[in-house]
């Protein structure tokens, strides 16, 4: 029994230990939790300070710099940027942070364009910007056209072969050259509306220096007097073999006239004021005619004053006879102007008398005088093909009517006509049929041959203008040929029978 009593003793004692020692662990178990939790809420306090002291955040780097400068009209690469998170407490981390880019720049346009940079990482953000200048600093272009194997001649100077200027931004600028040409040079420049500048320059290439004036003919000429001066010719060339014969410019006056000697100079003048010439000579002389008067006894019958209705009936007159007139011919009845031409198939002498046989108009100048005879001469050409070199004064060499237009101008006449080479006749017989009185045929053949048989050579004056006058050629001829005269037609050769001047 008493071990059984000690044994209970001891299983109670054993049993009170063991509660006490399981009561133990469990409170080293819960202790050692409760200091775990609280280490754990201090770590989480401790992080959480650390953390809101860290105040982590991403940063954005820019790679290149801030201020770029982009050409425009050229592709803009960006340079980029880096994000990355950093901290109060823990610096700089390496982890990738997405990067958002805004990129409004437009390289078509000059102008300032910002890019946006932005990254987002624990609830927080980060920007950056870079400005992107997008200038034009390249200067424009002058192209300079070349024509093929050309040289700038000394007469216009160089002509311009072309050109054209463009800009990268401005496109075409050829309108806003400034050109400014020198002897041997052009020079082009432009400047783009950036600023941008462009000057080329282009060598001249000249040919001959001076052009060569050649004078055909001759540097001295001599020409006869006459109505109108005709210049021999001339032409002008450069080394290359270029015409410009119409660039020379001529002064000088030759009155053709008149005689004596002239000068023509010859010129050409380029845009320099340079000149190339040549100058002529020309000395105007007298056509030399010689009178020759016939050995036989000749009698030369001239009319003045038609042709008229009764120039017909002289002709036929004259043809029955076969013997041959002068006829000094007038305009002043135009209806008949083709007798001049029947006279001249027929063989007859055609000469000049005047277009109008007004005195007034006809002696008031040298000019005057030459516009009536140049008038009828070319009456005289369309009724004959030819034009005459003989003529009668209206009035003869020795009227004194001129005097009341001009005085002194029968003396200059005689000598101009002359010296041009036409010959001029009076008469030494006067039929009297004009202003002799005479007023029939009978009359007229008394008269002529009255005064013809004083003379030779009888240069008779009649008028086909008078009826009675044309009735009496019949007889005329027949009492010439019965006093042993002969009958022919003047021509410059003949004798003048030249009367005194009276003026």
């Amino acid at each position: 029994m008493k071990d059984n009593t000690e044994k209970k003793k001891k299983n109670a004692v054993s049993s009170g230990t063991g509660k006490s020692r399981a009561s133990k662990k469990a409170y080293r178990r819960k202790k050692n939790a409760i200091i775990a939790a609280v280490t754990v809420i201090y770590l989480l306090i401790v992080a959480a300070a650390a953390v809101i002291i860290d105040d982590r955040h991403p940063e954005i780097t820019l790679l290149g710099d801030a201020d770029q400068l982009a050409e425009v009209g050229e592709p803009y690469v960006d340079p980029g940027a880096e994000a990355y998170l950093t901290g109060n407490l823990f610096g700089e981390t390496t982890s990738n942070v997405e990067i958002q880019v805004e990129n409004g720049v437009d390289t078509s346009r000059i102008g300032d364009y910002t890019v946006k940079y932005s990254a987002t990482a624990f609830g927080k953000s980060a920007e950056s910007y870079r400005v992107v200048h997008v200038r034009d600093t390249t200067p424009p272009v002058i192209t300079l056209e070349h024509e093929k194997d050309y040289q700038a001649s000394w007469l216009v100077g160089y002509k311009e072969e072309g050109f054209s200027a463009y800009d990268n931004y401005d496109g075409d600028l050829t309108d806003r050259v400034v050109r400014t040409e020198t002897d041997d040079r052009v020079y082009y420049s432009v400047v783009d509306s950036s600023g941008n500048e462009c000057a080329v320059e282009r060598v001249i290439e000249y040919g001959i220096s001076e052009p060569m004036i050649r004078l055909t003919g001759g540097e001295e000429i001599e020409v006869g007097a006459s109505f109108t001066f005709t210049e021999p010719g001339y032409e002008a060339t450069d080394e290359s073999g270029n015409d410009l014969t119409s660039f020379v410019q001529v002064s000088g006056e030759v009155i053709p006239h008149q005689l004596g000697t002239y000068k023509l100079n010859y010129t050409i003048m380029n845009e320099q004021g340079e000149t190339a010439t040549a100058q002529r000579i020309i000395h105007v002389v007298a056509h030399p005619v010689e009178a020759v008067i016939p050995e036989e006894k000749t009698i030369y019958l001239t009319f003045d004053d038609g042709p008229s209705a009764y120039t017909a009936r002289l002709l036929d007159t004259l043809a029955r006879y076969d013997v041959k007139a002068t006829f000094f011919v007038t305009n002043l009845d135009p209806d008949y102007q083709d007798m001049i031409g029947r006279a001249y198939r027929e063989g007859h002498s055609i000469g000049v008398h005047s277009v109008s046989h007004n005195y007034a108009e006809i002696y008031q100048s040298k000019e005057a005088f030459y516009r009536d005879f140049l008038g009828m001469q070319e009456i005289i050409y369309e009724q004959t093909g030819s034009y005459t070199k003989i003529f009668r004064f209206p009035g003869g060499s020795s009227n004194t009517v001129s005097r009341n237009y001009r005085y002194g101008i029968m003396s200059e006449l005689t000598k101009s006509m002359t010296d041009m080479g036409y010959a001029y006749f009076d008469w030494n017989v006067d039929s009297g049929d004009a202003l002799g009185g005479a007023k029939s045929s009978y009359e007229v053949v008394n008269n002529v041959a009255a005064e013809c048989s004083e003379h030779t050579v009888c240069v008779v004056l009649q008028h086909d203008s008078k009826g009675f006058s044309v009735d009496a050629v019949a007889s005329i001829i027949n009492w010439g040929r019965n006093h042993g005269y002969t009958f022919k037609a003047l021509d410059e050769t003949c004798y003048g029978a030249h009367h005194g001047l009276a003026n």
